[in-house]
């Protein structure tokens, strides 16, 4: 991708330097009495008390010096989310709507969101509950290693289906399946997933049109984002799993569907014709 221009958004929020995604940051007089009454209390009681410590001394006390390469990354990140937000605005405005761009929290390890304490393992989410995603960035190094999708646009078409669910947060089908979910199976409350889940892939496929028209796109991208949506189909992971394919129980979608998917947004850069809702998966 041709992105080393292109403008940074002032959405992201780097926790990578805290302890659990979220730290207290105290300093100057207050903040040393506080610390000092922390450590009298401590002795007083015999508590331990190292872990509000490191609450308390926050991005400096806790997760250590980022890399120059998850650096670099961070600020690739910023530059698509960017240029989502440049996708995503003027397509709302055509509708009517206004789109409110959400957060990129950047977090190492662990982080602490309105879905919950989340891990790195479960790799980059999007939480409704505080219309923020989160990224741990060594994910991408999985992304290539593990799953086989190396690339700047593979890294680019996660971070995309991710907003793909801000805007259904937006457009309020995220509520509209949670409120589907009730009194359902498991088996079909999967299916609904897989529907939205590949949804959110159609929108990134949509950003992806609107980028390559910018022409941030260079030879070979395209085919990136193919092959991480590939990578990352319930297919292909309970196979890679050595575990027997059971399709009711997937909840993203195969590989199949989640590139063709991809592909019909990418290839109209129209909302509209990502309706895996109704349509024939």
């Amino acid at each position: 991708m041709r992105w080393q221009d292109g403008r940074r958004s002032d959405n992201v929020e780097d926790r990578r330097g805290q302890k659990g995604g979220r730290g207290l940051k105290v300093g100057g007089a207050a903040g040393v009495v506080i610390v000092l009454g922390v450590v009298v209390f401590g002795v007083a009681t015999g508590t331990d008390v190292s872990g509000l410590l490191d609450a308390l001394a926050g991005p400096a006390g806790s997760g250590g010096a980022t890399s120059p390469a998850d650096d670099a990354r961070a600020e690739f990140i910023s530059v698509v989310l960017a240029d989502t937000e440049d996708t995503w605005g003027p397509i709302f405005q055509a509708r009517g709507q206004t789109y409110t761009p959400p957060r990129l929290v950047l977090f190492r390890d662990r982080v602490d969101s309105a879905c919950g304490m989340q891990s790195a393992a479960t790799g980059p989410f999007y939480c409704p509950g505080d219309r923020q995603a989160y990224v741990d960035l060594s994910f991408f190094d999985e992304l290539d290693q593990r799953f086989g999708a190396p690339g700047d646009f593979a890294q680019a078409y996660v971070l995309a289906h991710e907003i793909g669910h801000h805007v259904q947060t937006l457009t309020g089908v995220s509520a509209q399946m949670h409120a589907l979910e009730r009194g359902r199976s498991e088996a079909e409350r999967n299916e609904l997933s897989v529907r939205q889940e590949l949804q959110a892939d159609c929108y990134a496929g949509v950003w992806g049109h609107h980028a390559n028209r910018r022409d941030l796109l260079e030879a070979g991208d395209v085919e990136e984002g193919l092959r991480a949506a590939a990578a990352i189909g319930d297919d292909t992971l309970q196979r890679g799993a050595g575990r027997t394919v059971t399709p009711e129980s997937f909840t993203h979608g195969t590989s199949a569907q989640r590139t063709r998917w991809f592909r019909v947004g990418f290839d109209s850069g129209d909302m509209s014709r990502c309706d895996t809702l109704g349509a024939a998966l």
